[in-house]
């Protein structure tokens, strides 16, 4: 892999894992908040699941599993 396709890599986890955070940041808001709207919080959950599993496919691809 070359170092600037790492560096791009490295440039979209920085935004996904803020955009998690984010998105954790407003889950924790809206329940604290006693909101009712079950769709919001399910579409929010649904929406930080995603951002983590692409996390862990990009860190992956840092990262590749060596056979022993």
């Amino acid at each position: 892999m070359k170092e600037s396709e790492k560096l791009e890599i490295e440039e979209v986890l920085t935004r996904l894992r803020e955009e998690h955070r984010d998105l954790d940041d407003a889950l924790t808001a809206l329940i604290g908040a006693g909101t009712s709207d079950r769709l919001q919080l399910q579409r929010l959950k649904k929406k930080k699941l995603f951002i983590k599993d692409e996390i862990t496919k990009l860190e992956d691809r840092l990262l590749p599993d060596i056979i022993a």
